[in-house]
């Protein structure tokens, strides 16, 4: 008897709660570095973002005479993976509202885990951008100095005001980014290990490296849409970047940004993106290019975001592209 349903379809023993524990377990080493670095404040809009989502989980599935699953951990992976894309100086607020888009109107309005065609996340993020565009691109905080992660909250400033290097870079040239930052070069170790301002998850691209080999090490992930995703992005950088972006460095806007959370744990979303290797690598390569497109021509400094939302859709079509070809004999047996 054939058992029909919908995605996430995972050829594994591992159960869909395990995995989704797994992914928030890879996650914890780069919010304890961000905590070091931003302060205290990162684990409170975490905790909140993470509560709100699995209450708005179980609110919703309450309502809707569905068994709530809230242990699963989808909806705190949801939650915690927004608190990663989301400045680490913003209200208290703005993750609850953040949480009602991702989970109700994102997933739950659309039919549940399985069924959602955007990355409930990122869906979240893209709404707070839209309706507290002040608080999102502002409440950025300076990299905290000799471990004293609770100063931000002694202080009792609101929030702190200090330009991230992809907004440096974009508004005032990579002059004022050489003057802010250093050189590339002189960055490279510091962007990659984690000590510059940015959004929540995006401080420590080596906890995220390794954080996204060790799901491909348990096969939760594959290399086909991260390598598509990063290499894209380095090459049209090289390529088209000149003095306007990184100074064509491919490095540096890899190590810039969301890029690598985006491309190890948001496009690599089991229900958003392909399944088929070859639907895998276009789904990435096309990530990668519309990242580069908004950095270079759109007014925001950042593009992945609203890349992965735009190939999201695409996912079902490319896999019907590139489904395999199934060989049967004839019908009747015939040659």
């Amino acid at each position: 008897m054939w058992n029909v349903s919908v995605s996430p379809h995972v050829r594994s023993p591992e159960s869909v709660g395990k995995i989704m524990w797994t992914v928030v377990a890879c996650l914890v080493p780069p919010l304890v570095l961000s905590i070091f670095v931003f302060g205290i404040q990162v684990l409170l809009i975490t905790a909140v973002s993470v509560i709100s989502c699995m209450a708005v989980e179980a609110i919703c599935q309450k309502a809707l005479n569905k068994p709530v699953t809230v242990s699963d951990g989808s909806a705190a992976l949801t939650g915690m993976l927004m608190a990663f894309v989301i400045p680490p100086g913003v209200s208290f607020l703005i993750p609850v509202l953040g949480a009602v888009m991702a989970i109700f109107i994102g997933k739950h309005l659309l039919g549940g885990i399985g069924y959602n065609f955007f990355n409930p996340a990122l869906l979240g993020r893209a709404f707070l951008l839209a309706t507290f565009p002040v608080a999102m691109t502002s409440a950025w905080l300076p990299p905290l100095t000799d471990g004293a992660i609770f100063s931000y909250l002694a202080s009792g400033v609101d929030a702190v005001s200090t330009a991230t290097p992809l907004a440096v870079m974009k508004e005032q040239g990579m002059a004022a980014f050489r003057e802010a930052f250093g050189t590339p070069s002189e960055v490279y170790g510091s962007f990659f290990l984690g000590w510059r301002p940015g959004c929540i998850g995006e401080t420590s691209g080596l906890l995220l490296v390794l954080g996204g080999l060790y799901l491909m090490y348990r096969r939760y992930i594959t290399w086909h849409i991260p390598v598509s995703v990063l290499g894209t992005i380095a090459l049209l950088t090289w390529m088209f970047g000149g003095e306007t972006l990184f100074t064509g460095d491919p490095l540096l806007a890899v190590l810039t940004g969301g890029a690598l959370l985006g491309a190890f744990f948001m496009a690599t979303d089991y229900v958003t993106s392909p399944t088929t290797r070859t639907a895998q690598l276009i789904f990435g390569a096309g990530i990668g290019a519309l990242t580069v497109l908004i950095r270079i021509k759109g007014g925001y400094p950042e593009g992945v975001c609203y890349a992965i939302l735009l190939m999201n859709p695409l996912s079902p079509v490319l896999d019907g592209w590139f489904k395999p070809k199934r060989f049967a004999p004839p019908a009747g047996g015939e040659k």
